[in-house]
């Protein structure tokens, strides 16, 4: 049974992010908030890179469900989530700064990640006789910038659960952030669904990421 290249190369990342993406993702917001004085992630044994530390069966799953799905539609776009690190924003040195530090830092660590593989990417684009474009190796190495840079969008929105909820509150004043932040924290999920679900050409992906993404590929790996 021959496989899809862009399907194997989804399956591919997807165990790959798994494996490494994610954990780097969370191990970054633990450091984070242990270099600022919070000790509750090493606590739980969250400062470490192991995969199985940071695994969520749901998000993980939903993870490859909707990218390798949607990888066999033509369009590889996905969403899931690791197990959240824990953090006592009372013990952060530096107060609403050092929250949004420590939220920050996991969607940053999607960005290096993708930056460090589009170095090799981007050489080969630029030397297409050294191997095809369209031949496994480049397909992850694309699939996996792809995914790494979705993830850092999708994360910087700034509705809770998301860490963009907490940079957006770290830079509002103390009054406006009393006012809406009980209301985000409560409603944001739903809303968020909301503005995932709308029809298309009015979603937050659509509208939002998509745009963003391309933006980001072109400078990453000019395409």
């Amino acid at each position: 049974m021959n496989i899809d290249p862009q399907v194997l190369s989804a399956i591919i990342v997807v165990a790959i992010m798994l494996l490494v993406g994610m954990p780097v993702h969370e191990f970054c917001h633990a450091l984070a908030a242990y270099r600022l004085g919070d000790g509750t992630a090493k606590m739980f044994g969250r400062l470490t890179l192991n995969p199985i530390a940071h695994f969520d069966p749901v998000g993980g799953t939903l993870l490859a469900l909707t990218f390798i799905g949607s990888a066999a539609a033509g369009t590889p776009i996905g969403f899931g989530w690791a197990k959240p690190t824990p953090v006592n924003p009372l013990n952060l040195d530096g107060g609403r700064r050092g929250e949004a530090l420590v939220a920050a830092a996991g969607p940053v660590s999607n960005f290096v990640l993708a930056a460090l593989a589009a170095l090799p990417l981007r050489y080969l684009v630029a030397h297409p006789d050294l191997v095809d474009l369209n031949s496994l190796p480049v397909l992850v190495l694309f699939t996996f910038i792809q995914i790494n840079l979705l993830l850092m969008i999708f994360n910087l929105i700034p509705i809770p659960p998301l860490d963009g909820s907490k940079v957006l509150f770290a830079f509002l004043d103390r009054r406006t952030e009393y006012q809406i932040r009980p209301f985000l924290e409560q409603y944001g999920f739903i809303l968020l669904i909301a503005l995932l679900f709308l029809p298309p050409g009015n979603s937050i992906g659509s509208r939002i990421i998509l745009p963003i993404l391309d933006a980001l590929l072109s400078l990453l790996v000019g395409v």
